[in-house]
């Protein structure tokens, strides 16, 4: 009796595997962080055969820790940080570079260089993405160009590229399968949403050798079976999304207009379009929600690269807190942030402003400035960057939505929540399991193989935890308009 379905959830700081029932619920999870690796200013790597060691560790001690028979396991859906690229040698499986991840800023002389030339255009027209460096395609490029022996690798067949997700796949079938999906494909660069293939004239702006992409595969699909060796029986994979439009699933946002935001390191929000392509004409990005069967369905997203990075740097850099659970209740000691404003651009900023070169700013210090003030800005400001893009997706869309569905780790914060509804004017929707990326996951391998048999049974499983509405008031309109001036400053 096959009772379970193996999430395995490969994130931007660590490694987990969760287990889920029938019901949607969370029955075991296991967690291994990985180094993050700061080799020069803006420059983050990752090492990739540490990802797959603690990914390894975390799958084994998930099944240990639950009591449950390998043989339990339905199936397995792999979901994934994006962007981050690998390279490796197909014949001795190790990497040439180490990962370098959707955060890293290397590449931006690359995409000035392009966006001078006007070649811009031609990326967005094809793929839906700005020309940025938080997408894969100028990071494979990067490292082809790193060394001549890795680009004479590339040209001779001998390398292979890959997403997190790909990385995994191939070492946890055996080196048997080198694929990726729809919604991991779709953020790379290189990838044509409309035809749905990999772009030749893309391929050769960036000079990228086709032989080194993977297969694709859609979202919900019986690909190969986990090696035995692992856990001791073939497991199939069945599912595969990027992070982000796995939460979208797992949030059941499965219809037009359906919006989620996912509070992580970064924050994600993303918009269902259904089976248009929408074009945006506020700096939004198109991009593949999931492709099941014939069917391919859209979204609008918007990417903040610093939410739950801002808590880590006020307890990493500033040392105002030790726990990053600490904030809630540092932020509520005050009723207001006492006029401050915390533009959270540590990385740059993302939609829709694309500045790369954007740093982060506190403003209105004031002799009455405490750490609370401050604490209490950093959460205005991920509510506040969230806000402005779905403003823009609003205009883009022409649908008003009437709740946000939210998940992710600082979505457990109840007081960042309430915010956010203040400052949208809508309700906030939290779920008993905000684990919603995993879960999305798990959806999609579930369907797959029939362990779930329909969209309808999955919402049987989505339960809300919690409901915020907005309390906005004249002071919520002044920290808006304090931000719009303000972020000015800094473009």
């Amino acid at each position: 009796m096959k009772k379970y379905i193996l999430s395995i959830d490969a994130g931007t700081t660590s490694s987990r595997a969760i287990l889920f029932d029938k019901k949607g619920n969370q029955v075991s999870i296991s967690q291994f962080e990985f180094t993050q690796i700061f080799p020069k200013e803006s420059w983050v790597e990752h090492d990739p055969i540490e990802i797959l060691e603690t990914q390894l560790k975390a799958i084994k001690d998930v099944i240990l820790k639950s009591g449950i028979d390998s043989n339990e396991i339905d199936s397995i859906g792999i979901t994934n940080q994006r962007e981050t690229t690998v390279i490796w040698n197909k014949n001795t499986g190790k990497p040439v570079y180490n990962a370098i991840v959707w955060q890293d800023r290397r590449t931006s002389t690359i995409c000035d260089k392009l966006q001078r030339e006007g070649i811009d255009k031609l990326f967005y027209k094809k793929t839906g993405l700005v020309l940025d460096a938080y997408f894969s395609g100028t990071k494979i490029q990067w490292i082809l160009d790193s060394d001549k022996k890795i680009r004479d690798l590339a040209e001779n067949g001998e390398l292979l590229f890959g997403t997190i997700d790909t990385w995994l796949i191939w070492n946890l079938t055996n080196r048997k399968y080198h694929i990726t999906d729809y919604t991991n494909a779709s953020r790379t660069l290189i990838f044509n949403i409309h035809t749905l293939q990999w772009d030749n004239e893309l391929l050769s702006i960036l000079k990228i050798p086709k032989n080194i992409l993977p297969i694709l595969v859609d979202s919900s699909q019986k690909i190969g079976f986990i090696s035995k060796d692992i856990l001791g029986s073939e497991i199939e994979i069945c599912g595969i999304a990027g992070d982000q439009q796995a939460a979208l699933f797992g949030q059941l946002c499965i219809n037009p207009g359906d919006v989620k935001n996912t509070y992580g390191t970064g924050c994600f929000c993303m918009m269902n379009t259904g089976d248009k392509a929408v074009k945006s004409n506020n700096k939004m990005l198109t991009t593949i929600a999931w492709k099941i069967g014939n069917k391919t369905t859209y979204a609008l997203e918007g990417s903040i690269f610093i939410a739950g990075a801002v808590v880590q740097w006020l307890r990493d850099q500033l040392n105002i807190i030790n726990n990053a659970s600490e904030i809630e209740e540092l932020a509520s000691k005050v009723n207001n942030s006492g006029g401050v404003t915390f533009i959270s651009a540590l990385s740059g900023l993302g939609a829709p402003y694309w500045n790369p070169n954007a740093t982060g700013t506190i403003m209105g210090i004031t002799r009455g400035t405490n750490k609370s003030h401050i604490a209490r800005a950093a959460l205005e400001a991920i509510a506040l960057r969230s806000m402005e893009i779905i403003n823009e997706m609003e205009k883009d869309s022409g649908t008003k939505f009437n709740s946000l569905k939210v998940d992710g780790g600082a979505s457990n914060n109840n007081l960042l929540m309430q915010i956010q509804s203040n400052f949208l004017g809508s309700d906030v929707i939290r779920p008993k399991i905000t684990e919603t990326t995993a879960l999305g996951v798990a959806f999609l391998s579930g369907l797959a193989t029939g362990f779930w048999s329909s969209v309808e049974e999955l919402k049987e499983t989505w339960v809300i935890d919690q409901e915020f509405k907005s309390k906005s008031s004249d002071y919520d309109k002044k920290v808006i308009n304090n931000w719009r001036k303000r972020i000015k400053k800094i473009q």
